[in-house]
This record gives structure tokens, C-alpha cells and sequence, in this order.
């Protein structure tokens, strides 16, 4: 009552209540439930709390006489002398909310627990799943994130790029170092899409990637003793975890995949092998192999990864082998845009780099060079949209295994494959170029220069312009509120090559 008769009081609370109070349904009583929202929707069309406006509106609901009437709305105005403690009603209001999701919550969990044998063979696991979830969602939806100042923003920036000074990346290296000039890393929260038409080696791949992410950057092979290990979670969906250990095993030795998956080794490869199983357990990885995962329960296994093994990096192999139930009555399309935001999501709220694979369809081969495109991506375009990085692997030799003309032709092409870095929210786009060993499974880095991925074009600055603004962050000042920066202030003019730029 007393929030309520507060925000009729002095409609000037309602938006601070708003930002804490986010559903009509947190309140209790179900009259209060109708009385919030009108109050609501009469300050947003009106931005007023008029007494006659909102007994109107409930009215035309049909619910007036159902609250109390016009008469139980005067007495909500009358219940408080001042408006002033509103956030605080808010506050109680929102805690006993969550208190009650959190009683319906265990009161599901537990008919859930009675009830295994509904769920199939896994469904103590099942239960399991659902129960982590739902509490989640509960501690999910009581966080708020308030607005920020620019000033705060800026200076966690600058804490930033220098924590990364001489590193050369802002994010967590790949181990490609054409890949990560394009990509400055891998970023946290961000979801990126690898894709590719079956059999390119997109799994492959992966693998490499995950090797590498563990390893500081750096394959097994030629990894410094000094290094930072990176944890990386893989979930499997497609391979088991013996054929995923076979891969990385065959890609860290440098022994044949056929000969590691038949036994077939010789005395020195076997010693080899043994070595590398050392150097490879020493890597925080961990597989998960769990067929037929829906996205609720990649969910809940990616949370505990991080939490329980402090995974930093999380692989995804592949999209379209996830479910989602509740979307899949409508159609395969909105299945596949439910598991999209399902993944962005989980990159969001653990606030660590998912690699996804996802499959192509075939309109990349009715095209000359067989080139993918982003458009060819499997069954929902929502993935485009969602994705903040999307990377697309392309051999165009595979084509051409039996064609010993076009071989001797193209030798540039033979064994090369680019990674077309087709999206990219925030950087450049462009064509990254690897080896491929296929009796390995593993892609290497070509080893050349290639060109810089961005390169600004000259700037040609006015001499008007050439004197530096009188402002906080003009060269030779200290900048603003950064004043830890370095010698207590931002850069001097001194630093940067071109002396004629004032910034």
C-alpha cells in the first residue's frame, strides 16, 4: 500500500520505482498488480498520477470495482504522509517478489525430484540441469545495471589499454597471428560464429584454437615453460570425447590421426605420443560430450564450467545440433534463432568468448570458387545478427583433390585456407590465410607478412587546426579524471609520431 499511495502521491517516484519494481506481477496482491500498471501506463501516456485519470483507466479495464473502487484509491494516497521513501517500498517489494520465485522455484524442483521417471534415463541430471537454471534466472533478473558516467567508462578504457601495453592484443590470444591482429583477440562476452560446409575442418579447427587458447597463445609443441594457461570449455556435440582426445593428441605430436586412432605406432611415435599426452594434460581443457544438449542445458554446464573449473573461453561444436523445446513446435527457423540469442546470452552473461561452429548450406557450391557467404549461413538468419564475429573457413583445394591438373595449376592453393573474417561488430574484415596438414587435423600459420587488416588513410590536418583545444585532455594536460595514468596524466604530444596531431 504504501509504494502504491507514494507513487499517486508524487508522480515525480515513479520512474525511480520503475528501475526497481519491473514487473506489475511483484506485488502480491493481485488488485495491487492492476493498480501499479494503470499508475504506470497513465505517467507514460500522461506523466501525471491524477486520481480521476487512473479510476478512469481501471475502470475501462473493468477492474475499478474489483480493487475497491475510486474509495480504496483515495485511502492508498491518504496511507503515506511523503513520497521520499518510494525506493525504499520498492526495494521490499522486489525482495519479496524474488523470495516468491524462489519458493515456486524449489516447490517445481522438488515435484521435478518426485517425478524422474517422466524425464527418461538422465533425469536426475535433467532435474539437475533445471534446477540450476531456474535459480539463475532468478539471481539474473534481480541484477540491474545503472547508467554510468562517461568518466568512469573512460578511465577503466585507459586502465585497460594499459593492462594491454606491449601485448599487442586487448583479448585472449588465438595463437594465429593474423588471426589476432584482425580480431585484437578474443573478446570477452562477444559470440563468434565458425562456419564452414562439412568436412573443411571447422572442428578441426576448433581444436587447434582450444590447444592453443590453453597454452597461452601458443601451440603444445613450442609453448614457453613461462606462460599464462587459459581454461577452455568444449562441449562436444558431435564427436565423442575419445575422438576429440585423438585430435588433439594427432595435432600436438605431429603423428598421423589414422595411425593415434588405429594404434598402429612405431616405438619412436609412441614415445612421442607419450610426451605430448604429458605436455597436453598439463593444459586446463575440459570436454564435455553430452549428446542432444538443449540450449537450457548448455546453460547450466557452461555456469558450472566456469565457476567450478574457471573456464575463460568456451567452445561450441556445433549450433545446429542444439535444441531448443519450446521453440522447435513452431518451426525449424525459430528453433535456430531461440539457440542464437540463447548463445549470445551465455557469452553476455559470463562474460567470456564463445567460439559456436555452425554448418553453411550448399549455395556456397552452385557458385563460382565455391566462396561462402555470410547468407549462407544454415537455417536462420538471426545468427547473422546476433553473432559479433563471424568467421567463415574455406579450402578452395578440396574441390580439387582429384584434379591433378588444376593442382599443378594453382600450387599457391594447395593446402591453404583462408578464414574469412566476414563480420566483425567492432574491427575490420578481411581474409586471414592458414596451412592445412591433413593427416594431422591441424592448421598452421603461413609464416609471411601479410598486410596490417586496417590501415587509417592520411589525414591532412588544417593549419587552423593545428594548435591544441584548451581542454582537459589537450596534449601536454593531464586527461580529466585519469590522473593515474602512467606519470598522472594522459600522453604528452611527445609520444605519438606525428607531432602535428593534437590528439
Amino acid at each position: 500500500m504504501s509504494l502504491l499511495g507514494s507513487m499517486i502521491l508524487d508522480p515525480q517516484v515513479i520512474a525511480d520505482v520503475i528501475a526497481i519494481v519491473r514487473r506489475p506481477e511483484d506485488f502480491y496482491d493481485e488488485k495491487h498488480t492492476h493498480i501499479y500498471k494503470a499508475i504506470v501506463d497513465v505517467f507514460d501516456a500522461h506523466h501525471s498520477g491524477d486520481l480521476v485519470q487512473l479510476a478512469d483507466l481501471l475502470n475501462t479495464r473493468g477492474v475499478l470495482d474489483a480493487i475497491g473502487g475510486g474509495d480504496y484509491l483515495v485511502q492508498l494516497a491518504e496511507s503515506v504522509p511523503a513520497a521520499i521513501n518510494a525506493p525504499h517500498y520498492a526495494r521490499l517489494v522486489a525482495e519479496k517478489a524474488k523470495l516468491r520465485r524462489l519458493i515456486d522455484a524449489a516447490g517445481q524442483i522438488l515435484y521435478d525430484a518426485y517425478h524422474t521417471g517422466d524425464l527418461g534415463p538422465d533425469g536426475a541430471r535433467e532435474v539437475l540441469d533445471r534446477a540450476e537454471t531456474s535459480v539463475f534466472d532468478i539471481a539474473q533478473e534481480a541484477m540491474v545495471s545503472d547508467p554510468q558516467a562517461l568518466a568512469d567508462l573512460l578511465q577503466i578504457e585507459i586502465d585497460r589499454i594499459e593492462a594491454s601495453e606491449g601485448k599487442g592484443i586487448s583479448g585472449i590470444s588465438t595463437g594465429f597471428p593474423d588471426m589476432d591482429r584482425y580480431l585484437s583477440g578474443l573478446q570477452k562476452g562477444e559470440m563468434i560464429i565458425l562456419a564452414a560446409r562439412p568436412s573443411m575442418g571447422k572442428t578441426a579447427l576448433a581444436l587447434n584454437l582450444a590447444e592453443q587458447i590453453a597454452f597461452g597463445g601458443h601451440p603444445a609443441k613450442i609453448a614457453p615453460r613461462q606462460r599464462t594457461n587459459v581454461g577452455v570449455g568444449v562441449f562436444s556435440l558431435e564427436m565423442s570425447k575419445s575422438a576429440v582426445t585423438q585430435r588433439l593428441l594427432s595435432a600436438a605430436s605431429g603423428i598421423d590421426s589414422k595411425k593415434i586412432r588405429e594404434g598402429t605406432l612405431s616405438d619412436a611415435e609412441f614415445r612421442e605420443a607419450l610426451h605430448f599426452a604429458g605436455v597436453l594434460g598439463d593444459s586446463p581443457v575440459f570436454i564435455d560430450d553430452t549428446p542432444g544438449l538443449t540450449v537450457l542445458n548448455l546453460r547450466a554446464r557452461a555456469r558450472r564450467m566456469v565457476a567450478q573449473q574457471g573456464v575463460q573461453v568456451l567452445i561450441v561444436d556445433y549450433l545446429q545440433l542444439l535444441t531448443a523445446p519450446g521453440s522447435a513446435r513452431e518451426s525449424r527457423q525459430v528453433e535456430v534463432s531461440a539457440i542464437s540469442r540463447g548463445i549470445k546470452s551465455l557469452a553476455r552473461e559470463l562474460n567470456v568468448p564463445v567460439i559456436c561452429l555452425s554448418q553453411l548450406n550448399r549455395a556456397s557450391e552452385q557458385r563460382t570458387g565455391n566462396r561462402p557467404r555470410m547468407s549462407d549461413l544454415r537455417e536462420s538468419g538471426s545468427i547473422e545478427q546476433d553473432a559479433d564475429v563471424i568467421m567463415l573457413l574455406h579450402r578452395e583445394d578440396y574441390y580439387h583433390i582429384d584434379d591433378p591438373e588444376w593442382q599443378d595449376a594453382n600450387p599457391d592453393k594447395v593446402g591453404v585456407a583462408e578464414i574469412i573474417i566476414a563480420k566483425q561488430r567492432n574491427g575490420p574484415t578481411g581474409v586471414v590465410e592458414l596451412l592445412w596438414d591433413s593427416h594431422t587435423t591441424r592448421f598452421k600459420s603461413l609464416g609471411h607478412n601479410s598486410p596490417p587488416a586496417y590501415q587509417p588513410p592520411p589525414v591532412n590536418i588544417p593549419q587552423s587546426m593545428q594548435q591544441p583545444p584548451a581542454s582537459g585532455f589537450a596534449p601536454g594536460k593531464k586527461s580529466g579524471p585519469i590522473s593515474d595514468h602512467r606519470d598522472g596524466g594522459g600522453p604528452d604530444r611527445e609520444s605519438f609520431g606525428d607531432p602535428g596531431v593534437p590528439f
